[in-house]
């Protein structure tokens, strides 16, 4: 068996945790992973025996995660290309997608849902075997939802809908249970539960509790026994309460928390994976391109009240990991929601751990992602200038490394 060994040599090496960028510092990678870090007394491997990648010059550190992305489709209004649309061009479609995610510099993402029931782990495995280039993905396989509730393709009554893109619609705790099972056993390792509303679902009103206690909690113990974590969609604040008292991992966009939903979400650990760039998006584009007048006015109600719930939450304690919603607008834009989270109140420095060890440990997978020490796997972007200060350099990464080996050099 061939191994392959790359020496990545670095100008500043910044860690997430310590907040500190050292310079002398290399990368030793072996088949994807970190085999060593060299620090600048640390002997190299001699000149012809390993590969080698030179960042002189720039600033390296963990690739970053979008702990809340939808690779799957097109970039169209709620849904309506999995009506439109085969497998094969969603699949398609995904592809393209994956590959300017990680071109973005995203080389991990939380995917929390498709239509189309186990497209997104069908990408995932084209991505592990090389027939697709994107980023390491931890998949949902599709979207727990009552009965035409917010994870459903509404507003068409003539249409009928396939059941492939309803194989995620629950009545009771016991389908809920037997859902999970079913989505685990295809390769699901999240779980993704619409608990209120959506702002893009048509006849969704996003103060709706679709899910109550007995069914998140159904959904959370079957998860657990299966070793996987449970994310809920929640916009409206009883929603957002109930969710995080029923013992979910983390609650996607949290749109209008109040004090009580902040409290339930620090006693129970839960996780706040806020996407507050994307209302600017809907409304720009939604507006331009004629989207339905009740998904521009569910926007309008939910993006100011979100960034004010986001501050609200982050100064009171509870942790967050960073997530976009990516799908509702362009794969590639993902660095967008980076300075209002500084405007929001963070740090440039916590918004990089958001979106590497704090995701990271999120989805559970800080022994391999969110980090550059040995074991992990080798990926890692380098930008120009100090992100630790100006925050908007993540979104113009010069090289990107996955698993070792270059996705993105703007240097060439």
């Amino acid at each position: 068996m061939t191994t392959s060994r790359t020496l990545i040599d670095i100008g500043a090496l910044l860690d997430p945790r310590t907040g500190v960028a050292a310079e002398g510092y290399s990368l030793l990678a072996r088949d994807g992973s970190i085999e060593a870090v060299l620090g600048p007394g640390d002997p190299r491997p001699g000149p012809g025996s390993v590969g080698r990648i030179d960042l002189a010059g720039l600033t390296a550190l963990p690739g970053l995660i979008d702990a809340h992305a939808h690779l799957i489709g097109k970039l169209e209004f709620a849904g309506m290309p999995s009506i439109n649309e085969t497998a094969e061009s969603e699949l398609a479609a995904g592809e393209a997608n994956a590959l300017a995610t990680l071109r973005a510099g995203v080389t991990t993402v939380r995917d929390v849902g498709t239509y189309r029931a186990f497209l997104d782990v069908e990408l995932r495995g084209r991505i592990s075997t090389g027939l697709a280039v994107g980023p390491r993905m931890q998949c949902a396989a599709a979207m727990i939802t009552r009965p035409y509730g917010g994870g459903e393709i509404t507003g068409i009554p003539d249409v009928e809908i396939p059941p492939e893109l309803r194989l995620g619609v629950v009545r009771d705790p016991v389908e809920m249970a037997a859902t999970v099972e079913r989505l685990v056993a295809g390769g699901a390792d999240v779980i993704k539960l619409i608990v209120t509303g959506a702002v893009l679902t048509r006849g969704s009103r996003i103060d709706d509790v679709e899910l109550e206690a007995p069914m998140i909690e159904a959904a959370v113990a079957r998860a657990r026994d299966l070793g996987v974590f449970v994310a809920a969609h929640a916009h409206g604040t009883r929603g957002i309460r109930v969710a995080a008292e029923s013992g979910v991992r983390s609650v996607e966009h949290a749109s209008l928390i109040d004090d009580a939903g902040i409290e339930a979400m620090i006693a129970n650990g839960t996780w706040m994976v806020a996407d507050v760039y994307d209302g600017d998006w809907i409304a720009e584009v939604g507006a331009r391109e004629g989207w339905p007048a009740e998904t521009l006015a569910k926007n309008a109600a939910t993006t100011e009240a979100q960034r004010s719930g986001f501050s609200r939450a982050l100064a009171a304690g509870v942790r967050m990991a960073f997530g976009t919603d990516s799908g509702v607008y362009p794969h590639a834009y993902v660095a967008r929601q980076f300075p209002i989270m500084v405007r929001l109140g963070m740090s440039p420095l916590e918004v990089i751990r958001a979106a590497t060890v704090d995701a990271a440990e999120m989805m559970g997978w800080s022994d391999r992602i969110g980090s550059l020490e040995a074991g992990h796997y080798a990926d890692l972007i380098a930008v120009a200038g100090d992100p630790r200060r100006e925050i908007t350099s993540l979104a113009d990464p010069v090289v990107v490394i996955k698993g070792g080996e270059i996705v993105r050099d703007d240097r060439s």
